[in-house]
């Protein structure tokens, strides 16, 4: 329906010519349905006896035909003799009839008809070839199935190469010996070296895989076919095989060159998982693609395949072995300086305010990929652009940050003035934890009681630098933090709300991470337990599991009573204060508590 839709997107002409096709199709219809309604054919004489007999109500005569209806509304047909006395017959007993030369037997609807025959083959290959058109690659009939969906770049097309790519530097360091195959393959085939043909880049989604792949063809200045690894698949079987034969075929006509399959566990699982008893569509096309590329190999041309996925470890195992996919290449969550590089890629085709400090948003995003980083830049442009801003500028980025990890501000939530005391203890006593402790906490970078998502506050720390280790002492640090908001609101109020609720979830998770996959607890050992909640235990071990973290946590919350209790001044202080103001930068709570800052405190 989709197709024929966009036939009749082609113009009056097309619309026209298929309406008026239609209509004679209903016209022949019409009158075929009459032809073949039921019509006894009966003897010369039955048909003399049921004129005598006042039977028959209206005839039409056609040389020696006779078409006749009785008057019980049943029709017939019969031959006749021609004889004269037939017309007096008829007449004698009030029979209508009408006489018709034979000569016009070839009327008007034999016209139509011979008309419908010659057009509906006519109007049904327009059709075909309209949707064939408009679908782009001949990929858009059902002639065409079995035709392979990948898009093909040419060089020129391609303006992406690895100055494109930022961050990654070991990934695109493994890459350029592709590259130099691609451009120079006679430079290894006089040694008879063979170069790495399939490549498997691996990584999180949004981390620049199917960017780099381009890059690559990019930086090689050759074609690029891609194509999504659920385009080889159909409810036919065959079809997949087929397509697989088709772009490989279309690859080696254009080599060198490099195809992309992304998401390429849609088609390469491991084998004997699906229905069928393993002769499914999906085995087929990936038995075909498993034979493509040992073929290529021997075909001497240079083609490169890459592909991508988050799953390897559900892939077959045939795919990993060597003179296939025999390259892994890894392409992680950025750090803090290919976050840095990052986000002055996205941010060159964006008018940004001088004072935008692009070193401070990369600590803010830790755990950000490049896409979250340009997803970033775009949404502060979409809030500047609000305010009719000629610049985007700090502000701007942070809002959008607090609004990607946190949602939007809810600023038609109105607390009473006990919740709004409670809610402001409550993060003065997160906030309170980190700069009590500032040998192992991050540091502060601000605190806010502007509800946000499902949280009525937020205390928000920045990561001085990346961190790959973390001690013991760094996480004991950071479930007193979590329990500090409980804390501030037992020592103020001596009652216990609901708002600590995902605090306690958080540093429960923790220390169960201490305790069963660090090997941190004294009880246990050095030993690892599994994490989830469906993992089987004794009695005894589980018991001693759950008094483990029970211990931590409950270690760490006296810990958090104590250095508030000690320092009760500064929390009504900073508490009262952000009841006033509602948001509060490190650098104010500082001056205001007069706490020396970090050294290495950066302020957004």
């Amino acid at each position: 329906m989709k197709k024929i839709k966009n036939y009749f997107k082609g113009g009056p002409r097309n619309f026209f010519f298929l309406m008026l096709i239609l209509l004679l199709g209903i016209a022949v219809l019409t009158k075929l349905t009459d032809f073949t309604r039921q019509r006894k054919s009966i003897a010369y004489s039955t048909f003399l006896k049921a004129v005598e007999q006042d039977q028959i109500k209206s005839v039409h005569i056609i040389g020696q035909e006779i078409l006749g209806v009785f008057k019980d509304g049943t029709f017939f047909e019969t031959v006749v003799v021609d004889n004269p006395k037939n017309i007096e017959l008829l007449k004698s007993h009030n029979v209508d009839f009408s006489v018709a030369p034979v000569s016009t037997q070839f009327n008007f609807w034999h016209i139509l008809l011979l008309l419908a025959f010659i057009g509906a083959p006519i109007a049904i290959w327009l059709i075909l070839r309209q949707t064939r058109g408009s679908s782009g690659g001949g990929h858009g009939n059902i002639f065409s199935m079995t035709k392979s969906k990948a898009k093909m770049f040419l060089p020129s097309q391609i303006k992406v190469n690895f100055n494109s790519v930022a961050g990654v530097q070991e990934a695109k360091e493994e890459l350029t010996d592709v590259v130099d195959f691609l451009k120079n393959p006679e430079k290894y085939r006089r040694l008879g070296a063979k170069l790495t043909r399939g490549i498997l880049l691996v990584g999180e989604p949004g981390n620049g895989k199917t960017l780099l792949a381009k890059a690559v063809a990019g930086e090689a200045n050759c074609p690029f076919f891609s194509i999504s690894g659920s385009d080889f698949i159909e409810v036919f079987v065959g079809v997949g095989a087929a397509r697989v034969r088709d772009l490989f075929a279309q690859a080696r006509k254009h080599a060198p060159c490099i195809i992309f399959i992304d998401e390429i566990d849609a088609v390469g699982r491991q084998r004997g998982s699906g229905l069928g008893g393993g002769h499914d569509e999906r085995e087929q096309t990936l038995n075909q693609l498993l034979t493509e590329m040992d073929g290529f190999e021997s075909a001497n041309t240079a083609v490169v395949v890459m592909a991508a996925t988050n799953r390897p470890d559900v892939l077959d195992k045939a795919l990993l072995r060597p003179g296939r996919f025999d390259r892994t290449v890894h392409v992680p969550y950025p750090d803090l300086a290919a976050r840095e590089s990052i986000l002055k890629v996205h941010a060159r085709d964006v008018k940004i305010a001088a004072d935008v400090d692009f070193h401070k948003i990369a600590r803010a995003t830790p755990g950000f990929t490049g896409a979250d980083l340009m997803n970033l830049i775009n949404e502060a442009a979409i809030i500047a652009s609000k305010t009719d801003a000629l610049f985007v500028t700090m502000k701007d980025i942070e809002e959008a940050r607090d609004k990607i990890m946190l949602g939007k501000a809810i600023k038609s939530r109105v607390l009473s003035e006990d919740e709004k005391r409670k809610v402001a203890f409550h993060e003065a006593g997160h906030s309170l934890a980190i700069l009590l402790q500032p040998e192992t906490s991050e540091p502060l970078h601000k605190v806010t009681i502007v509800p946000r998502g499902g949280a009525l506050g937020i205390t928000h720390w920045l990561p001085e630098k990346e961190r790959f280790l973390t001690n013991k002492e760094q996480m004991l640090a950071t479930i007193t933090t979590s329990v500090g908001g409980r804390a501030a609101e037992e020592i103020t109020f001596n009652v216990l709300s609901t708002g600590a609720h995902d605090d306690f979830k958080k540093a429960t998770e923790l220390a169960r991470e201490m305790v069963c996959k660090y090997g941190m607890s004294e009880k246990l050992g050095h030993v690892v337990y599994k994490t989830d909640p469906d993992a089987k235990y004794s009695e005894h071990t589980l018991r001693l599991i759950e008094e483990e973290i029970k211990n931590i946590v409950d270690v760490c919350y006296k810990k958090a009573l104590e250095l508030l209790k000690t320092n009760k001044d500064k929390l009504d202080l900073l508490a009262n204060t952000l009841i006033e103001k509602e948001t509060l930068y490190a650098g104010e709570i500082y001056q205001l508590l007069g706490i020396s800052p970090r050294e290495e405190h950066r302020l957004i």
